[in-house]
């Protein structure tokens, strides 16, 4: 679910303003038009499963040899450190290309997209590695009062097939856990470019907690964990402001 130039004015018609999403890492910001997929793979994915009972600690998690989904979804509060390291992504799975509409409007609210001709390899080098790991956005408040949001994301791999692609992303307001999402990918051919569109169905939010939010910037945080054969292989943190 990594900078730059500003986004264009035309993705931002529309009653939400986004005022700034950065991301810090890979992705520089930019305004992308179409282009054109192969090996495409298109799912729309919608939440899933329960919520399991039984609470465990980050602390536990990072001790942990394997970690799975079933172990995040325990998880009580955002986490504080990374569950593990960049190295566990042994599928080479990268994010090239992310947008976000409303799906009520079908107003595109943001796109953007990593350019193709960058060097990884050197850009990788002039960062730290959590920093390629971490999102922060900014929009107005009107983004609090959406219904659904649809989150396209495009993404190569590797050599390696992949079974049983997943995510699993935990959004917190302070030690309040707003909402749990689970995606399932699927399966995912080697060397090819996928993409999917994440169906967000927001929960209502009171005008007290809507006002709460506003008033604290990046205190509204998400974890997005992403499994392999039900083995957490990356790990990436985003902060949210709705203060623009």
């Amino acid at each position: 679910m990594s900078v730059g130039n500003s986004l264009n004015d035309a993705a931002l018609l529309g009653c939400i303003e986004l005022l700034t999403a950065r991301r810090i890492g890979h992705f520089p910001k930019t305004c992308c038009s179409d282009i054109d997929f192969t090996a495409e793979q298109l799912f729309m994915l919608s939440e899933v499963r329960p919520e399991p009972s039984e609470l465990v600690s980050e602390a536990e998690l990072r001790a942990a040899d394997v970690v799975r989904p079933e172990d995040v979804l325990r998880l009580n509060a955002i986490t504080q450190d990374y569950l593990c390291k960049p190295s566990a992504n042994v599928y080479d799975i990268e994010f090239t290309r992310f947008k976000i509409r409303d799906l009520d409007t079908d107003q595109v609210l943001f796109e953007i997209e990593k350019p193709p001709d960058s060097d990884d390899a050197s850009e990788r080098e002039d960062q730290p590695a959590e920093a390629a790991r971490y999102v922060r956005y900014r929009f107005s408040e009107d983004f609090l009062h959406l219904k659904r949001v649809g989150a396209t994301v495009e993404f190569v791999v590797g050599s390696k097939p992949i079974n049983k692609f997943r995510m699993v992303e935990r959004h917190f307001f302070k030690d309040r856990l707003l909402k749990s999402f689970d995606f399932e990918f699927g399966f995912c051919i080697p060397n090819s470019k996928n993409t999917c569109e994440h169906i967000y169905e927001f929960p209502h939010l009171s005008p007290d907690l809507v006002k709460e939010m506003v008033e604290c910037p990046y205190e509204t945080r998400s974890d997005s964990f992403y499994f392999v054969d039900d083995q957490l292989i990356m790990h990436n943190k985003a902060d949210y402001s709705y203060d623009g």
